[in-house]
């Protein structure tokens, strides 16, 4: 891409508002600081940044991002250092290059120790400032696109890291379509025979479900007009091939189990839209009990917001229902990467250059702060990946408070996360006003008030039932503590 190429795509998602003569010096500086480097596939290696940054550009990044994405090579594959980035751009761009390149300049012996302190590293980057977490993640889902020009070996190590923790994180991030690209990418690699039998089994279904929904979008579509809504999108959505694989596990490879195979999405102008339309699908399609979820009154844990409804269509045939404003649209699809639009004037300096005390992303703060329990880098890992990254649920607080705990966790669980003194004095809980036993299973939307005893200790059998690693970690030190003081 040449950089007239560059800035006429620019221009045609920013126009005017938009520091150009940033992005050109970063282009020529790149250019040159890659000349004669070539990427596996042949192609020249300025192809890669280049890709990386005008991905970020469809998010309305500022534009020191989209320099950085330009330049965030240059430090590991060339002869410039960071010293001579910050001198040319400054600090800003110096710390997001070097954020990203920390994340890929790491070398171990151990490749399990290597892959966990990269990891470690990628937390406190996320925590310190949220945009190397971006330019990381796009790199990465470039990289995928290309991976079929590295070796075997090199493919399953990548494509297993990006299933494991980078598609979770972009999930965590709210970032649902990055999330299901590299799920997608990654999933042939390191399950190909699974791929192969899903490919097999989903292919007939999936062309049957698709013909069917777009005939019932024009019913949809009518069915809304004379309620005088019109919906500025209304469109069939097939479920990604690795989060369907996924869920037909829990139903047994059943393919008629699963109802969201290709959804129909409805998007309209405000809230109030939103449950018109609720509204007026039902009288015409009467939904399935127990099957309306309303993500905009309580969203789920990464920001994601919409209505969901399983409605019994034409034919007796079931589908599912997603309704949203095309602001909860954008975010379910770029997470918080659709906060981050750009614009000149509405969005302060500090708001741009870190989100780590955004309100909104909380688990930010506290995943800085919870990894100092964390000595060792395996360790750290396995707890990451059961702590922030399995499937959360929303609790509450006595005041009010929303609480984003692990699924499957316990009141003792939720205790340690408010605080470890909490946890240690815990004596009992009521979940939604009635006295429950400290072992129970949470559930989304619980009122949870732990009932805590001065000087009390934490009892070793909460071992047995505890979820978080965090929590596990606190009984086993007051544990130690107790023997050793007899």
């Amino acid at each position: 891409m040449t950089q007239e190429l560059l800035m006429q795509k620019l221009k045609s998602i920013y126009g005017h508002n938009f520091d150009y003569s940033l992005v050109k010096n970063a282009y020529t500086f790149a250019q040159e600081s890659h000349r004669d480097q070539f990427r596996k596939s042949g192609h020249d290696y300025i192809s890669h940044p280049l890709a990386v940054a005008m991905r970020l550009a469809e998010w309305r990044l500022d534009p020191a991002t989209i320099a950085a994405a330009i330049l965030h090579d240059v430090a590991e594959e060339s002869p410039y250092t960071k010293e001579d980035i910050e001198k040319k751009f400054g600090s800003e761009i110096a710390f997001l290059v070097e954020g990203v390149t920390k994340l890929k300049s790491l070398r171990y012996t151990d490749a399990a120790e290597r892959h966990a302190e990269n990891v470690r590293k990628m937390v406190l980057a996320l925590a310190e400032d949220i945009r190397v977490i971006l330019i990381k993640l796009i790199d990465r889902l470039h990289n995928m696109e290309t991976i079929s020009f590295l070796k075997p070996e090199a493919q399953k190590r990548i494509a297993r890291e990006t299933i494991e923790i980078y598609a979770p994180l972009a999930n965590r991030l709210g970032m649902g379509d990055i999330k299901g690209q590299l799920e997608d990418l990654a999933f042939p690699i390191v399950f190909p025979e699974e791929y192969l039998w899903l490919t097999e089994q989903v292919k007939e279904p999936l062309e049957a479900r698709l013909a069917y929904t777009n005939l019932l979008i024009p019913k949809i579509s009518e069915i809304l007009s004379r309620e005088g809504l019109a919906p500025s999108s209304i469109h069939a959505r097939a479920k990604h091939y690795y989060s369907l694989w996924h869920k037909l596990r829990k139903y047994d490879n059943n393919i008629e189990s699963i109802h969201d195979l290709v959804a129909v999405r409805i998007i309209v102008q405000t809230i109030e839209q939103c449950y018109a339309a609720l509204g007026a699908t039902h009288g015409e399609f009467p939904p399935l009990p127990g099957r309306i979820k309303d993500y905009i009154a309580l969203p789920k844990s990464n920001g994601y917001r919409s209505l969901h409804t399983t409605i019994l269509g034409p034919e007796g045939k079931i589908v599912e229902i997603q309704i949203r404003t095309k602001e909860m649209h954008d975010e379910a699809e770029g997470g918080i990467a659709a906060h981050w639009a750009y614009s000149e004037g509405k969005i302060s300096k500090e708001k741009r250059n870190t989100l780590a005390h955004s309100r909104d992303l909380a688990w930010i703060k506290q995943l800085r702060d919870w990894h100092s329990n964390f000595q060792d880098a395996g360790e750290f890992l396995e707890s990451l990946k059961l702590d922030f990254f399995k499937d959360r649920i929303f609790v509450f607080t006595p005041k009010g408070e929303v609480i984003d705990i692990p699924q499957g966790a316990t009141p003792i669980d939720f205790a340690y996360h408010i605080h470890s003194d909490i946890g240690d004095q815990a004596v009992g809980v009521k979940i939604n006003g009635k006295i429950a036993t400290l072992d129970s299973e949470l559930k989304n939307a619980d009122m949870v008030e732990i009932l805590i005893q001065k000087n009390k200790k934490p009892n070793p059998k909460w071992l047995d039932f505890v979820r978080t690693s965090i929590a596990k970690k606190h009984i086993q030190a007051a544990t130690k503590k107790a023997k050793t003081s007899f």
